[in-house]
Formats: structure tokens, sequence, C-alpha cells
């Protein structure tokens, strides 16, 4: 199944989760780095990974709910894209809640408990990410109709459309 949403030639949605995926995995190595004593300047960058991440998050969200809404009911493909959809939505959730007790907060170090909540969050985000993967490698969600080892660039207009050029 194609991808719905494209720029030049591929799906938007792989291109945007990358970027809250580091995000906010890093976020979590810096709390932790921090709590045990590290430099007090990485409670303070963690916050702004996460302030990052979260909007990548909702951009990535956006972009694969074209893909999950033209999964056709009824079959794997659109229970585990359900699933990964539910899991990163959690994701979003934890996290902007942990960003929402910093916000105002006089450090924006985090606790043990916030840590806890990130913890659990990224351990969900990894889940999430093995269930997008199986989307795309096992079950085809997303992958040109073209796709081979022997594919024209993605900048080349579809075979179809070719076709009818050439008539």
């Amino acid at each position: 199944m194609e991808s719905r949403l494209k720029v030049l030639g591929h799906p938007v949605h792989p291109m945007l989760v990358m970027f809250p995926v580091a995000l906010l995995a890093t976020a979590v190595l810096f709390d932790v780095v921090d709590t045990v004593g590290g430099p007090d300047f990485l409670g303070e960058v963690a916050y702004w990974n996460i302030t990052v991440g979260l909007v990548g998050g909702l951009l990535a969200a956006a972009a694969g709910s074209f893909d999950l809404l033209a999964i056709p009911t009824g079959t794997r493909a659109k229970r585990v894209g359900l699933l990964h959809a539910s899991a990163n939505v959690a994701v979003i959730l934890l996290f902007a809640a942990v960003w929402a007790v910093r916000l105002n907060a006089d450090s924006r170090a985090a606790g043990g408990a916030l840590i806890a909540i990130e913890v659990v969050a990224v351990a969900i985000l990894g889940i999430s990410a093995w269930l997008g993967g199986e989307l795309v490698d096992r079950l085809g969600v997303g992958v040109d109709r073209e796709a081979g080892l022997d594919a024209p660039s993605s900048l080349r207009p579809p075979a179809a459309a070719r076709r009818i050029g050439e008539v």
C-alpha cells in the first residue's frame, strides 16, 4: 500500500518520526545523567528536547494518520497500525505530562518520578517503533508499488503516467 502523503516521491511520515524519537530518548538520557550528578544544564536541555520532541511527534502523527486511514479495515495491517498509533499517543501524553510539570517549576530538572514516567514512555516508544517497522517491512504499508532493486527514481512520474505520455 503506497503512502498517501509524499514529498518529492517519498512518504512524509518516516521522514518525521526520527526527530521525536531521537529527541525524546535523548531527553531521558540527559535527565538520568543530570540526576546522577552530571552538569546542571542537562535538565534544561532535556526539557527543550521534550518540547521539540512533542512538536515533532504531533507532526509525525498527523502525517501518519493519512496512511493509517488508508489501510483497509479488517486487515492485520489495520490492527498493527491502530496499535502503533495508540502507543504513540500514549508516549505523547506521558511526555506532555512531564513537560507540563516542568513548565513552571523552579528548576527544569526532573526528579525520580518524572524520570520513571519518561523511561516507561521510551519503552512504549521502542515497542511502537518496532510496530512501525512491522507495518513497513513486513506488511508493506507506505511502500511504493514500483519498489524494487531496479526501481526508477522517485522523481520520475509513475509508469502509468509515462505510458500515457508516450501514446
